[in-house]
């Protein structure tokens, strides 16, 4: 008869600590957002609504006009972080990762550093860059001749929020650098040196032989990207208030939660349409991490070695 193997206390000992700060900061959380999405209040009763409030959310005029604005804003927002900040993200440790490049410890150094400010410092300061009346930025302009140019970009309903979204790009694209330098540097030099000896050098090589193999850390590069856009809030709120100005041309979903849950100026707070927004925006960040993991990133697992 075979021996029955013995259960592992020390796994369950070590892993305890680590299960219940996550289920007391992450799980019991989510569980009681999704509780509350399914109730409202009437008068001075807290009464049983189930979907009612999604539907609200949806289809009422008051709500889902907001609602769908922010969605867009947000959509728009991390494009412009997928489009931007992440190809010069690549492009960036591809040129750092250089071996005879001087200086790239101290390159990747200042470029790391806004990642680790705080988003009121980095909003404040550019507020004041960009200031239309004692901002630099006008200044800077007008010294190499393209003055004509400068406009109040945080004040234009059109340039306002890809003006944050660039504004944020710059604040974080040292974290995509990193990621994708550290994936460079762990490809074999065998392979590196099979590709020099068959004469794929520089540009070509990266193209043909590094691209293929970094595509899985660009693949959770871009799905942490996702998730990181779909709850920003911070950057927003210190730049724009509250309200998402001008006209709410800002205003994203971590926002429009904001104001919904706990209230701002003469709008009342509501907790039961600020989980139900909060279960939403849950939703949209599930379906596309889901769609990472199981239409992408099984695609990519043939380039892994």
């Amino acid at each position: 008869m075979a021996q029955r193997k013995a259960f592992r206390w020390h796994i369950a000992v070590f892993l305890a600590p680590a299960v219940l700060v996550y289920t007391a900061i992450m799980i019991l959380p989510l569980f009681s957002t999704l509780n509350l999405a399914l109730w409202t209040r009437t008068g001075s009763e807290t009464v049983f609504a189930g979907l009612k409030n999604f539907a609200t959310l949806f289809g009422d005029p008051r709500w889902s006009e907001a609602f769908w604005n922010a969605l867009g804003n947000n959509m728009w927002f991390f494009l412009i972080h997928m489009l931007v900040q992440n190809p010069i993200g690549i492009l960036l440790a591809a040129l750092l990762s250089a071996p005879r490049l001087r200086f790239s410890a101290f390159y990747r150094t200042a470029i790391f550093i806004p990642t680790i400010l705080s988003f009121v410092v980095v909003g404040f300061i550019w507020k004041l860059i960009l200031s239309p009346l004692w901002g630099i930025a006008p200044d800077m302009l007008d010294a190499v001749g393209l003055k004509s140019l400068f406009a109040p970009w945080l004040g234009k309903e059109e340039y306002a929020l890809t003006t944050l979204a660039l504004i944020s790009v710059w604040q974080f694209v040292g974290i995509p650098m990193m990621l994708i330098y550290a994936a460079l540097l762990s490809i074999p030099d065998e392979v590196i040196e099979a590709a020099e000896m068959d004469g794929v050098t520089g540009w070509s090589q990266f193209r043909r032989i590094k691209l293929p193999l970094i595509l899985p850390s660009i693949g959770i590069i871009s799905v942490l990207t996702f998730v990181g856009n779909f709850n920003a809030f911070d950057l927003i709120y210190v730049s724009q208030g509250a309200l998402a100005g001008p006209n709410f041309s800002t205003d994203i979903l971590g926002t429009f939660l904001y104001r919904t849950f706990f209230g701002f100026q003469l709008q009342l707070g509501d907790p039961h349409m600020g989980a139900t927004i909060a279960t939403a925006m849950f939703g949209i960040i599930l379906v596309g991490v889901c769609i990472y993991l199981f239409a992408i990133q099984t695609r990519m697992r043939r380039y892994q070695f």
